[in-house]
């Protein structure tokens, strides 16, 4: 195309002759109507090629958001061992040498008992702090749900078997530690204008095993709950 205008130009300048199909003289005002009209072309197809190429790059993206609540299966497939462990709680001490697994696992019991009650009120507004923004929404959308539903999931006698961390890691100036919680309780819905067990049971207690991942900023700051990965027991 640049070749085509360049050639235009010069014979208007007198460096050749430039006619028309009719044999009449070319003039610098065609040439320039002439070369808009080009340029306008070549910017309509390019910008449909960027827009094809802007589209498959959405296409083939995804944005990852916390597992909640999953029960296909184990969705937790990144244990690392005893080794990587140890090594990526080497990390948080590095930017935390206050860290302590016992009061870390005990903490994050206590926050383990504070959700699940909140959960069975139907208000988790009063431990807003102990969630990060995304999974604080992901669970009030759930229980906004469930009100309008009118129906509440009663967590009852519940009662932890065991808890071990089985990952931890840094990334993106923040500390993670991934914990398994292995349970029991009674899990059943009830619906609030009768009173009557939609689903679940009030008498026969359920095991469950979840993965809970905690995240804060690197550093000596309060833990949040970022995900939960159930396992169908």
């Amino acid at each position: 195309m640049g070749g085509i205008l360049g050639g235009m130009l010069f014979r208007s300048l007198g460096f050749g002759g430039g006619y028309d199909a009719m044999g009449r003289s070319i003039g610098l005002f065609e040439i320039i109507l002439i070369a808009a009209i080009l340029c306008g072309i070549y910017s309509f197809i390019r910008g449909r090629r960027q827009g094809a190429v802007h589209d498959a790059y959405y296409q083939s993206s995804s944005m990852e958001v916390p597992v909640y609540r999953a029960s296909s299966g184990s969705e937790y497939d990144r244990s690392q061992g005893e080794e990587d462990l140890k090594r990526g709680l080497s990390y948080v001490r590095q930017m935390d040498p206050s860290f302590d697994e016992k009061r870390f696992t005990d903490q994050m019991t206590d926050q383990f008992f504070l959700i699940q009650g909140a959960w069975a009120n139907n208000d988790v507004s009063g431990i807003r702090d102990l969630f990060t923004g995304e999974m604080f929404k992901l669970v009030g959308d759930d229980i906004a749900k469930l009100k309008l539903d009118n129906k509440i999931n009663q967590l009852d006698n519940i009662a932890v078997r065991s808890i071990d961390m089985v990952e931890a890691w840094q990334e993106s100036g923040k500390d993670y530690i991934t914990v398994r919680f292995y349970a029991n309780l009674l899990d059943y819905t009830v619906d609030e204008t009768t009173g009557q067990v939609v689903s679940g049971s009030r008498t026969e207690p359920v095991k469950f095993e979840e993965y809970w991942t905690f995240t804060r900023p690197v550093g000596n700051h309060p833990w949040q709950l970022s995900a939960i990965s159930q396992v169908d027991a």
